[in-house]
């Protein structure tokens, strides 16, 4: 089976109705591109890894990922994905991340709810005016997004040997090219 993105949408909307949630696996979908881009790696692939790897959060919090694998083997799709979506939580599963790929999913995961918040206490509510220093600025005060860990983001950019604030840029630049799929192009604004 070559995996396709209508699939992995037609997963998500099949356990998924947190429109949070869904904008989340989109944002992480849209960073999985951009880095696919940077490291000219197969794109619809690491889409649908970050489209895919929270489906199952929701309907199963307490065996996320666990479920998730489960029910992509059950559905015939293929080991990488399967094991990519295991590895961004290794620490609960035992799949260690082993291939680039999967240190990018891990690296981006926390870190688009953290850009997303920044987004919000914007008087824009727009990610199209958020940049690498306003998430900088917003890095150091760990009550802001808290749960967004942080650690996991700097270890994740470590990972991929790369700087944490050209990390961030990347990541943004990935989502602000779906502002509207994230409803922070300034909708959320009241007139």
């Amino acid at each position: 089976m070559e995996p396709t993105r209508e699939q992995a949408w037609q997963l998500v909307n099949e356990y998924t109705e947190n429109a949070n949630l869904v904008k989340h696996m989109l944002a992480v979908e849209a960073a999985m591109r951009a880095y696919a881009r940077r490291y000219g790696a197969d794109e619809e692939t690491w889409a649908v890894v970050g489209l895919l790897h929270d489906f199952d959060y929701e309907r199963f919090p307490d065996e996320h990922p666990l479920a998730g694998a489960r029910i992509l083997r059950e559905r015939g799709w293929p080991e990488e994905i399967v094991h990519a979506v295991l590895s961004h939580a290794a620490e609960r599963t035992g799949a260690a991340r082993e291939n680039l790929m999967e240190r990018v999913l891990y690296a981006v995961d926390d870190l688009t709810g953290l850009i997303v918040a920044v987004a919000l206490v914007r008087p824009s509510k727009d990610i199209r005016e958020v940049t690498v220093k306003s998430v900088r600025n917003k890095w150091k005060d760990h009550r802001f997004a808290a749960g967004a860990r942080r650690e996991d983001t700097e270890a994740g950019a470590a990972e991929l040997g790369i700087d944490l604030w050209e990390h961030v840029g990347i990541v943004l630049a990935g989502m602000q090219e779906i502002a509207a799929e994230l409803e922070l192009d300034g909708r959320l604004v009241r007139p």
